[in-house]
């Protein structure tokens, strides 16, 4: 990892949500589920199986993020790793600020003194390395987690939907082609609002509060905004 690529990830590496579902899936040993089943939860709600016959779509991603309880889930976890984030940053201006020594008076040092300088910011360049990838991957985890938490409960309303409104086939657009398996898909055949307007009556979650005069967070979901992705903020190593 560059330095550059440290910068970048200090300023919006929590800038949520930044994981997709399906990066989730991969990191994680329990994959997310696409139906209820009584195998996967002795209390989880059961639905009949559709049998009609029409096609739909659903960005699982979105209507996780766009729900009120991810929302308000996910608003909570960017507030808890606000400390981390500015830890980050302060180690990262520390070894900024040792380079800007180096540079600036790196030829006026003796070569005893300028050789520790040198090893001082090799020292704290990899220790913010090691940091930042902890930092990352502890975020992941902790959004997962959500993700994983809220699908287990949406995933019975999908099914309900399903059945209710004569579908066969439910297909996730969370991933554009061709990282997915839908090369088109109209709007009319996308069912993520109802089934986030269904799972926002059934949690009780309301709405969070957002003042008019302030601007939508970047990369953050609103309720109704279905097609849009939300935005990914990490930064991987090269």
């Amino acid at each position: 990892m560059n330095n550059q690529l440290v910068r970048l990830f200090v300023t919006a590496a929590f800038a949520l949500p930044s994981l997709a579902v399906a990066q989730a899936q991969a990191k994680n040993a329990d994959p997310l589920p696409a139906a209820p089943s009584a195998a996967s939860s002795a209390n989880a709600p059961t639905s009949p199986i559709p049998t009609g016959s029409k096609l739909g779509t659903i960005n699982i991603e979105q209507a996780i993020y766009a729900s009120n309880e991810g929302q308000r889930d996910f608003e909570a976890l960017s507030k808890k790793l606000e400390p981390k984030q500015t830890e980050l940053k302060n180690m990262n201006d520390e070894v900024e600020s040792l380079k800007k020594q180096l540079n600036t008076s790196g030829d006026k040092l003796t070569e005893d003194a300028r050789a520790n300088l040198v090893k001082q910011i090799e020292q704290k360049q990899k220790a913010l390395e090691r940091a930042v990838q902890d930092a990352r991957d502890d975020a992941q985890n902790q959004q997962n987690e959500i993700a994983q938490r809220i699908l287990q409960k949406m995933a019975p309303i999908i099914m309900k939907y399903a059945g209710d409104n004569g579908y066969g086939v439910i297909v996730d657009t969370s991933n554009p082609w061709p990282q997915g398996p839908v090369l088109f898909a109209g709007p009319g055949v996308d069912i993520t609002k109802p089934i986030v307007e269904a799972y926002n009556v059934q949690s009780g979650v309301p709405a969070p509060a957002r003042p008019a005069s302030k601007p939508a967070t970047t990369g953050s979901a609103r309720p109704g905004a279905a097609g849009t992705k939300p935005a990914a903020h990490t930064a991987e190593p090269k």
